[in-house]
């Protein structure tokens, strides 16, 4: 497994403040609504105080409250200035009646108030949907912040409740656009901003990822991924087959050469007759079950893969490849339990399987137990020290274990034991990357470019890590992204390609392509996580191209925000 993948992750989190901003929700009677808790006298205006008649009852309410309505001048009767300071004494009394939790009697005050303005004010409609709010009446709220935002379009609460309100409607695009405009408007000086809009945002997701997979048939992915996991064991011939064999017999045959000839879809569709057709032996029908089960694996479905991995088990135990293989699935089927005793059951029965001690390695290296991914590899190397994927996890491994001089030792000796095999600088470029050796980093990438030329499938993940690296040495974007794009043009359907461009797009404030990009990430996505984060990526950057059409002022102000917070 690459660790370019995790570098492209772990640099899109660091930059996540660029495209995914967030704002806090408003929470009735905490700090966040002192804005309404303003003490003063106002006017009564509910009906059942107009309706009441004693003499007694007027005049206490008139004391508390300010002159009774049955006393008040017509607003046409006022001047100017006494309509406005009217509509003040309203909406002091409805922050009143606000911080009392009467939403009814504010929002009427409130409404008071906007009558008698001489002119609209946006935190009378404001204060209203925010009652609106409370009270379940989310129509009401977010066609009141409309109007609040008529008058002020960068009101952060006005966008706020108007958020809440649509998110409780369902409308997740639009509390999605409206709580990022808040937040970058409120220069993401609130703690807990990230909340609301990741907490949108995971929800638009999942809806459209579940949208997406329950249309989606099944798919294999982009050859150069299978070919990858193919290459991450080490070959073996099949059980051969005579020409005269019977007919399931000679559909698995062919299945095996068209996998071999890269044509997995043939592939899949001949092993899948063979089973169908039947095979004259129980080896022959563990190896179909083995193969079938290897296609379900990359068509990201596990139960269906465990299913003919331990069928392929059971019919020949010592089939030590299958018993691996099962062990990979139990992880993905988060079993990690079952995961290690299938190893260890393939290494008891075949004691010098050097791909159950490789692969084992691999499961200790993703929980992190470097110092047992270690003894796995050296187990590996010491078995077989003709492949070279062993000994770059190793060095891989070390490095990671804070052995850095014996990682580049085993680099630099496996670059002579390999000469020819690009993925050795490839991986050694990465690790010169990451110690910031950017001139040395970008002569292994380009020694691993110059060694894959024409090969099929194109393995691009040289000229990603070297636009990686020359965007971090030179800042130089477009350097990095031409590589890239040459990257995507080689393999059309590469995930990480593909995600890479997209980030860098980003990075240079090309919205529309960068939204291009995640749509197409989100297509070749394999997994329902992968699928996921693509989609999330696309919206957030759609937010922000929201806030930049509808917001320009403010969104001029998005490039030194940046700077400053160190994006």
């Amino acid at each position: 497994m690459s660790s370019s993948t995790s570098k492209i992750a772990d640099w899109a989190s660091k930059n996540k403040n660029l495209i995914i901003a967030a704002t806090a929700v408003t929470v009735v009677g905490g700090a966040a609504a002192t804005y309404y808790y303003q003490s003063s006298t106002g006017v009564s205006t509910t009906s059942e105080k107009k309706k009441k008649s004693k003499s007694k009852n007027r005049k206490k309410k008139s004391a508390n409250n300010g002159p009774s309505p049955a006393n008040e001048p017509l607003l046409e009767e006022l001047s100017l200035e006494d309509r406005n300071k009217v509509a003040q004494d309203y909406k002091s009394k409805g922050n009143k009646l606000y911080q009392q939790h009467e939403w009814i009697e504010a929002a009427n005050s409130y409404s008071k108030a906007i009558e008698s303005a001489t002119k609209p004010e946006a935190v009378f409609y404001s204060n209203r949907a925010a009652c609106y709010n409370n009270l379940g009446r989310y129509e009401e709220t977010v066609n009141d912040c409309n109007e609040a935002l008529k008058l002020d379009s960068e009101y952060v609460k006005a966008l706020n409740r108007r958020a809440q309100a649509q998110e409780q409607l369902g409308k997740l695009t639009e509390a999605l656009n409206d709580f990022t405009a808040a937040t970058i408007i409120d220069q993401f000086r609130n703690e807990s901003a990230s909340k609301s809009v990741e907490r949108v945002l995971k929800k638009v997701a999942e809806a459209k990822a579940k949208l997406i997979l329950q249309s989606r048939g099944e798919k294999l992915p982009q050859i150069s991924f299978i070919q990858a996991y193919l290459n991450a064991f080490r070959e073996r011939t099949p059980t051969a087959i005579p020409d005269d064999s019977p007919a399931g017999d000679l559909d698995l045959k062919e299945a095996f050469n068209a996998s071999e000839a890269k044509d997995f879809k043939l592939s899949r569709t001949k092993v899948e007759e063979s089973l169908s057709k039947g095979l004259s032996s129980t080896q022959l029908e563990a190896e179909a079950l083995n193969l079938r089960g290897t296609f379900y694996f990359l068509l990201n479905n596990p139960v269906k893969a465990i299913a003919d991995l331990e069928k392929s088990v059971e019919l020949w135990p010592e089939f030590s490849q299958s018993w691996v293989k099962a062990a990979s699935v139990y992880m993905e089927l988060a079993n990690p339990q079952a995961a290690f005793k299938a190893f260890d059951t393939a290494i008891e029965k075949n004691p010098v399987d050097a791909d159950a001690f490789y692969h084992r390695g691999q499961v200790y290296f993703i929980l992190s137990d470097f110092n047992k991914a270690i003894e796995n590899y050296e187990k590996s190397v010491e078995i077989d020290d003709s492949f070279p994927l062993a000994q770059i996890q190793l060095a891989v491994a070390q490095y990671k274990n804070g052995n850095i001089a014996k990682a580049m030792v085993i680099f630099r000796s496996s670059i002579k034991k390999f000469p020819a095999k690009s993925d050795v600088y490839t991986y050694y470029g990465e690790l010169l990357m990451d110690q910031g050796k950017f001139e040395e980093a970008v002569e292994k990438f380009d020694k691993a470019i110059e060694l894959d030329g024409d090969k099929y499938p194109v393995n691009v993940l040289p000229k990603i890590n070297k636009a990686l690296a020359i965007f971090q040495w030179k800042q130089d974007f477009a350097g990095a992204e031409s590589l890239v794009r040459e990257a995507v043009a080689s393999d059309p359907e590469n995930d990480v390609a593909i995600g890479t461009l997209a980030q860098l797009c980003l990075q240079q404030g090309k919205i529309d392509e960068a939204i291009e990009a995640f749509e197409k990430s989100a297509q070749v996505s394999r997994t329902e996580p992968e699928l996921v984060n693509a989609i999330t990526y696309e919206n957030a950057t759609r937010a922000q191209a929201h806030f930049i059409k509808n917001h320009p002022s403010a969104a001029a102000k998005l490039g030194p925000l940046a700077q400053s917070m160190g994006a």
